[in-house]
């Protein structure tokens, strides 16, 4: 009778154990303590396991959208003090039963930042071997950049444009005012000799009585 007892009550543990070890639907986890948190790094213990367990449940629980998962279902084994295990996922239907990896991993994907932040980690310090660290989501604009930067190009480049245009129209009217102008000075030059010309031209000739008096002291 106790014999009996005593095989139902260690018999669960090792069929887990033997379950976690001898399964191609683990993963491996390994954290890095220390190297995160320096000298405010905790110590890796039952509670943090209970913690990281916890976590996991509660990824599956998400991910499935079944309230059904419990601790229970996520068994550890080959752990080290270096902190690192392997785990896997049992069935809330069938204790016997594993999870499928690619299950797990959805659900780990999916809620890792939750996991992170559980142990005050990161992706490059919380790693799950063969699951690659979560990506940020993408982040979406309003506009396209590409679209921004094309109307900044075609902006600057009417700007010129229209520059050059206004820079041309300046010049050629300066260069015809410029050229009204000599043509008006030659007017007036023209003007004022033909003036004078004329003038000239319109009086008598004045007698000068020096040659007069020359023309008699010759005839003496």
């Amino acid at each position: 009778m106790l014999a009996g007892v005593l095989l139902l009550i260690f018999l669960p543990p090792l069929v887990a154990k033997d379950l976690c070890k001898d399964s191609q639907d683990g993963f491996k986890v390994r954290l890095s303590i220390k190297t995160a948190l320096g000298d405010d790094a905790y110590e890796w213990n039952e509670s943090e396991m209970f913690l990281f367990r916890s976590t996991l449940a509660y990824a599956m629980r998400k991910q499935t959208k079944q309230d059904t998962y419990n601790i229970t279902n996520i068994l550890v084994c080959n752990d080290t003090q270096r902190v690192s295990f392997v785990f896997v996922v049992t069935s809330p239907d069938d204790p016997d039963q594993l999870i499928p990896k690619e299950q797990i991993e959805q659900a780990v994907r999916q809620n890792k930042h939750r996991i992170n932040n559980a142990f005050l980690l990161s992706d490059m310090t919380l790693e799950f071997v063969g699951i690659p660290p979560t990506l940020a989501a993408p982040i979406i604009y309003d506009t396209e950049p590409w679209l921004i930067v094309f109307g900044v190009v075609i902006g600057a480049v009417a700007v010129g444009i229209v520059a050059l245009l206004m820079s041309t129209v300046s010049k050629k009217r300066r260069a015809k005012e410029k050229a009204a102008g000599l043509s008006e000075e030659d007017e007036g030059i023209v003007k004022e000799n033909g003036t004078a010309l004329s003038g000239l031209g319109g009086k008598e000739g004045v007698y000068n009585q020096t040659f007069s008096n020359d023309n008699r002291f010759t005839e003496l």
